[in-house]
């Protein structure tokens, strides 16, 4: 690849679960289709999973902005307002770091995921996100205007969702804005839909920051003792190596790359998971059946989850409420049926 004529890209997700990271592998792809060179950036499993995606390309390891969950979800806003000092001071660290891999790679173009100094004032940058409107229960006006003050820093904003009323973020991405240049995309998804006849009756999919990642493991674990379904179980722990093991009708996996998860989500009949943005982007792209359980406290899952619900797509249980005999709810709901859609990567990138 000639660096005299290619133009480098910084693409840096979020890492904070693996939804930010996978949800940018199909712009990394469009990136080199169109003949950039894209250089990733980020930290933790986001930079562990995006570097096994992409061997060839060049990674670099941003500050960590720790991101971890209270043990009691009602928590969470306190653990955050706690954690602030050590938000901003990351922030700062990452504005001086982009600075330093502008001017050392040449660097035509930022993308960054939810990474709030991901920026440069020389170069055109682009945050992604699907919350215009952050949902912190009676604080929600406040989160809002902090997080849309942040992104008309950038500037473009890219909201993954279509910008009509058949869309999937609902008021998260569809709200009041200023001075924010605002372009609705189209839902991104690393995923194909291919037909199988469904080899699992369920896909336990998890992800997200601890500790309630291992705490929704452990509870799923115990409670799929009493189903006779054949279920395969990815834990959603990107690690040095792939594990496999096998109980009664459970097969559990740490991880899967693209392509394994792709083939295993197509192959079965219903998914089990968080309802995260970027899983409901993929399982819409799909067209799956699912059953959600938010994650306790975070208000933008729960609010996921119950519009879809409202909509008659997909039901939803509380973490501390949930029963395996509620999957049997599911045939009651349509599941995701969505037209296929293309995003035009060449019109989207002309920004650079």
């Amino acid at each position: 690849m000639d660096s005299k004529t290619t133009k480098k890209i910084l693409i840096a997700p979020l890492n904070w679960g693996l939804g930010h990271a996978t949800r940018c592998i199909p712009i990394v792809n469009a990136l080199i289709q169109n003949k950039y060179e894209p250089i990733i950036a980020s930290d933790g499993e986001a930079l562990t999973l995006l570097r096994k995606e992409f061997p060839r390309q060049k990674h670099f390891e941003l500050p960590s902005y720790n991101i971890t969950y209270s043990k009691k979800g009602s928590n969470f806003k306190r653990k955050l307002i706690k954690d602030s000092p050590h938000l901003l001071k990351t922030i700062k660290n990452e504005k001086k770091a982009i600075k330093e891999f502008v001017e050392s790679e040449n660097i035509s173009g930022i993308i960054s995921d939810n990474r709030f100094g991901v920026r440069h004032k020389d170069v055109p940058s682009v945050f992604i996100t699907h919350q215009l409107k952050v949902l912190s229960g009676n604080t929600t006006w406040l989160s809002t205007k902090l997080h849309q003050k942040i992104i008309s820093k950038f500037d473009e904003c890219w909201v993954p969702d279509h910008g009509g009323e058949n869309n999937l973020s609902g008021a998260l991405g569809h709200c009041k804005f200023d001075k924010i240049n605002v372009k609705y995309i189209g839902p991104l998804s690393r995923f194909n839909n291919t037909y199988h006849k469904p080899t699992f009756n369920l896909m336990v999919l998890l992800s997200g920051p601890e500790p309630q990642r291992t705490y929704l493991e452990n509870k799923l674990l115990k409670d799929l003792e009493s189903y006779t379904g054949k279920v395969i179980f990815v834990r959603g722990k990107f690690e040095a190596q792939q594990q496999k093991d096998v109980q009664n009708n459970i097969t559990i996996y740490n991880y899967m790359t693209s392509g394994e998860l792709e083939d295993a989500i197509n192959k079965s009949d219903l998914v089990l998971s968080r309802s995260g943005y970027t899983t409901i982007m993929d399982l819409a792209k799909l067209q799956k059946r699912a059953f959600f359980i938010p994650t306790p406290g975070q208000f933008e899952q729960e609010y996921l989850a119950k519009i879809l619900y409202a909509k008659g797509i997909t039901p939803y249980s509380h973490q501390d409420n949930f029963k395996i005999e509620m999957l049997n709810t599911v045939s009651d709901f349509t599941g995701f049926k969505t037209d296929a859609f293309e995003i035009n990567y060449r019109k989207l990138f002309s920004l650079f």
